[in-house]
């Protein structure tokens, strides 16, 4: 459903994605993850044609991203970083703008609307304009943008970014809801945001693959796997030594 082939991305001297391949077929959640200024964002960006890429194909349910852009967007729905929306709109009036935006009107935009608000649980503050909401809620109302209309595929930058866990846990639990039907790229800081809901991980460092595999294949790479550490003074290093070994 996405594939990706040789993407590369270049600002000046800087090459922020260099020659990345990806697949993602329908059923996976598949985990994005590197450090800061590792390319993840600038890939996602890509992706869904909000940044055009210095060389590389992107291909959304077989439609190219730059020559059939419009139709690889009516797949995707999008959440980027900092969940951007208009401020002096209430949550209700932006969602209605994205419905119509999306091709909906009367009962049917009004129909899509309630849905997204159900899955998001953003009843209580449909009428407050955005500005005046908290992170999490703000967070929220980009989340039921990205599923309005029932994409097919879904990139999320930072989908738990703000929230509480008991509103981490919603939205997780929402993901893996919807993803037998959809692939699903979300990009996380938060290993045990892998862990609870992708069924792969992809690392991605300096603009490139260096790791790719089920959350568990990776984590069982790591020397740290099931260790445990103890911190003792330097008095005490050989006795704890001498008792461990």
């Amino acid at each position: 459903m996405i594939e990706v082939a040789g993407l590369t991305k270049r600002f000046g001297s800087l090459t922020a994605v260099d020659g990345l391949n990806l697949s993602v077929s329908k059923g996976e959640i598949l985990g994005f993850l590197g450090p800061n200024g590792a390319g993840k964002s600038t890939t996602m960006k890509m992706i869904t044609g909000y940044l055009l890429p210095s060389a590389g194909t992107v291909r959304i349910l077989g439609h190219d991203i730059e020559s059939e852009t419009t139709e690889a967007q009516a797949n995707i729905g999008y959440l980027p970083e900092g969940a951007p929306a208009y401020g002096d709109m209430t949550a209700r009036q932006f969602l209605q703008f994205i419905a119509e935006v999306r091709g909906y009107v009367g009962a049917g935009a009004r129909l899509r609307v309630e849905e997204a608000v159900s899955k998001t649980e953003l009843a209580r503050v449909l009428d407050q304009p955005i500005e005046t909401l908290s992170k999490g809620f703000k967070r929220r109302v980009g989340l039921a943008q990205a599923i309005l209309h029932d994409p097919p595929v879904l990139i999320m930058d930072e989908p738990t970014d703000g929230l509480d866990p008991n509103q981490k846990h919603a939205v997780r639990a929402l993901l893996r809801e919807m993803a037998p039907e959809k692939a699903i790229i979300v990009s996380t800081h938060l290993l045990e945001e892998v862990e609870a809901v992708c069924t792969r991980a992809v690392i991605i460092d300096r603009g490139q693959i260096v790791a790719d595999g089920s959350p568990s294949e990776l984590l069982s790479r790591s020397r740290y796997r099931n260790a445990v550490t103890l911190t003792v003074s330097s008095q005490l290093s050989e006795e704890a030594m001498a008792r461990l070994g």
